[in-house]
């Protein structure tokens, strides 16, 4: 198996790779960098991304150094590789958005990124929404990431989406916040983001999707196409299942039908190979990681043969 750092160290040398030059390793993606248009306005953003969760204001120094280098990776890619970052209010305590907001003031990489976040005051798909802790957590959010407009925000978690998606709907209007959306990662819940899919004038959705995770072909993907709804995937890696299924396997050669090199690619494309998904955005610390990730959006795609074996393949995998 070539894993995510021997196969970066093969094709770059140790050196150049932990020398974190992120024009050098962002060159090393061959292929054209792959982008889908955002349904509601046409505007087309790449495919992989970067999920900010591992960002806390408990990193130590060295990790905080790591979460840079990512971020400088993701801004620097060619051609805009990759440059979404998905951030929330409550991420690492806040500080996902905090040193996310203030590494782009002081390196210079903001406008290079299109910029995400989340709000719930309303906790986890239940309960009521502070019309004032809503409104207070958005303004918190563009103190921290030092930005007079916000690409797009979403509700996190289904929280109280009259409220809180309708205090959104006012930002937007305002031209404070491009797009709005809402998220879950909770299957429990796809009824209820159907309902919210059908009844707001939403722009996005955040879900899980996997390859071994692929509940949200059933309804959430065929509605977002027929409503008009750009997809961001979460957990296109299945949390940390895939990983534990693969184990010590070798990547098929046939992957090289579709250009992965690696797992991790491998998984993306099966991602983003389903035409309803407008990105994926996994979440890495690690920048070596984070250019394998976006080697995922270069490159051709699996064709729907493809997709039936790589599903078979990981079915074959013991889950346990």
């Amino acid at each position: 198996m070539v894993s995510r750092r021997d196969w970066l160290r093969i094709t770059a040398g140790a050196g150049a790779v932990l020398g974190l030059n992120p024009r050098l390793l962002a060159a090393l993606q061959e292929g054209a960098v792959r982008t889908r248009p955002i349904p509601s306005t046409g505007e087309q953003i790449p495919v992989i991304g970067l999920g900010g969760r591992w960002i806390s204001t408990n990193s130590s120094p060295e990790e905080l150094a790591d979460h840079r280098a990512v971020l400088h990776a993701l801004a620097d890619g060619a051609e805009g590789a990759g440059r979404v970052f998905d951030s929330a209010a409550g991420y690492g305590g806040g500080g996902s958005e905090s040193y996310a907001g203030e590494w782009a003031e002081e390196d210079g990489f903001g406008e290079d990124i299109f910029w995400a976040t989340k709000v719930n005051v309303a906790g986890r798909g239940g309960g009521s929404a502070d019309p004032d802790a809503v409104r207070a957590q958005i303004e918190r959010s563009f103190e921290r990431l030092r930005l007079p407009v916000i690409d797009l925000n979403q509700v996190h978690n289904m929280g109280d989406p009259p409220t809180q998606l309708g205090i959104l709907q006012e930002y937007k209007e305002s031209g404070r916040i491009r797009y709005i959306g809402m998220t879950t990662t909770s299957e429990r819940q796809y009824g209820a983001l159907a309902e919210v899919m059908r009844e707001y004038p939403i722009d996005f959705i955040g879900i899980d999707y996997a390859i071994d995770n692929r509940v949200a072909e059933e309804l959430i993907f065929p509605l977002a196409q027929d409503e008009g709804i750009a997809v961001m995937v979460y957990l296109p890696f299945g949390r940390s299942r895939m990983w534990q299924r693969i184990g010590d396997r070798p990547l098929p050669e046939w992957a090289a039908e579709f250009d992965a090199h690696s797992w991790a690619q491998f998984m993306l494309k099966f991602v983003i190979a389903h035409p309803a998904v407008t990105i994926a955005a996994p979440g890495t610390g690690d920048p070596e990681h984070m250019v394998d990730n976006l080697g995922g959006g270069r490159g051709r795609l699996p064709t729907q043969d493809h997709v039936r074996r790589m599903i078979a393949l990981v079915e074959s995998l013991p889950s346990g």
